[in-house]
């Protein structure tokens, strides 16, 4: 059993029964899934902020310390059974806990702390930057996976997605679009960060990953962004096509305004040299000289069946809502739709400059 960094703080054995055993020590500052992470147990897990329920254990035995937990993320009767969420709870004794998921895989990639150097930041968009961070060494994650960022003097945290595939994993890529008054973006990477700042980051986190072997190489993919909901989805093609270079890859980007979309000419470009890949630009709210309209709908009139295809989505909620309505009228399957929805973790407090 490898043991967690439980320095200053009381640590505690947490068993896991179910589909898998195992045991980790997990301190009593530390979130059970943070713990089980770090030791190369997985756990489902998402969000990690405690909005989506998909790190949802049940207690069996000994106690912890979790926060309530709105029925929207946590159903009256799965509390009542005494399930918590793993990302939030921490133990104040020796804990059992069930995985009630079995059918549930994932990343298998170990949770760590990572040092990085700002390498470069650009403008692509009027309220877009990629940042590239130099990592001090080599990250193992899956593509679609992300890391969080603490943002510094605030004891905050944010979770952003790596745009660039596994195999580089020495330099990581984030695209990061500005909310007003937002913590991260106003009160630091659009009002100071700069080349060669240091980043306090961990991870990698989340289940929607792209994993080779998990569908068939010949599956044909539809991809839908929305934002910089396309970085994911950017280190997801890129690896697929780096696994196969004739995969059928669809990829819809969903923006308000032409000022919104980014990275146009990379996409064009790519989709020259891979003629499998389509490349479908949206605009939402301006008309333009290509596709209007939501990404959801685009696909309702491209597409008459997507029966053997596989879908990864990512955006705003309401987004991403639509795109699994359009996929699952078209008839393809539950299990093959893949989803993140991105919201704003949170805006500037009183006392910190937006």
């Amino acid at each position: 059993m490898a043991a967690s960094d439980t320095t200053g703080s009381q640590a505690h054995r947490v068993d896991v029964v179910g589909a898998a055993s195992a045991s980790v020590t997990c301190a009593e500052d530390q979130p059970l899934l943070d713990a089980f992470l770090r030791n190369g147990v997985y756990l489902p897990n998402s969000c990690n902020q405690g909005t989506c329920g998909t790190c949802k254990v049940r207690l069996c035995s000994g106690t912890v310390d979790a926060p309530e937990v709105p029925e929207t993320v946590l159903g009256a009767d799965d509390q009542a059974r005494g399930f918590v969420l793993a990302c939030q709870s921490r133990p104040r004794s020796d804990t059992t806990i069930e995985v009630e998921a079995p059918e549930q895989t994932g990343p298998r990639h170990r949770l760590r702390d990572v040092v990085g150097t700002v390498h470069g930041i650009e403008t692509v968009a009027h309220d877009t930057v990629t940042v590239l961070v130099d990592i001090d060494e080599p990250l193992d994650f899956s593509a679609g996976q992300y890391m969080e960022i603490a943002v510094p003097g605030t004891g905050e945290w944010r979770q952003y997605s790596m745009a660039n595939p596994p195999a580089s994993a020495s330099r990581l890529e984030f695209q990061i679009r500005r909310v007003p008054g937002g913590v991260a973006t106003d009160g630091w990477i659009f009002g100071g960060l700069d080349v060669g700042h240091e980043l306090e980051m961990r991870g990698p986190w989340g289940d929607f990953a792209y994993e080779p072997g998990a569908d068939e190489p010949e599956t044909p993919m539809l991809l839908l962004a929305g934002g910089t909901g396309l970085a994911p989805l950017t280190s997801i093609a890129v690896q697929a096509l780096t696994d196969d270079p004739d995969r059928e890859i669809h990829l819809y980007h969903g923006v308000r305004h032409e000022a919104d979309l980014y990275h146009q000419q990379f996409w064009r470009e790519v989709a020259e040299r891979h003629r499998g890949l389509t490349y479908v630009p949206c605009l939402s709210r301006s008309e333009w000289d290509g596709r209007t309209g939501y990404v959801g709908d685009a696909v309702l009139d491209d597409f008459a069946s997507l029966r053997g295809y596989v879908a990864y989505l990512c955006g705003p909620p309401a987004m991403v809502d639509a795109g699994v309505k359009a996929c699952k009228r078209r008839r393809m399957p539950a299990r093959n739709i893949r989803r993140e929805k991105y919201t704003p973790s949170g805006l500037v407090p009183a006392g910190l400059s937006a």
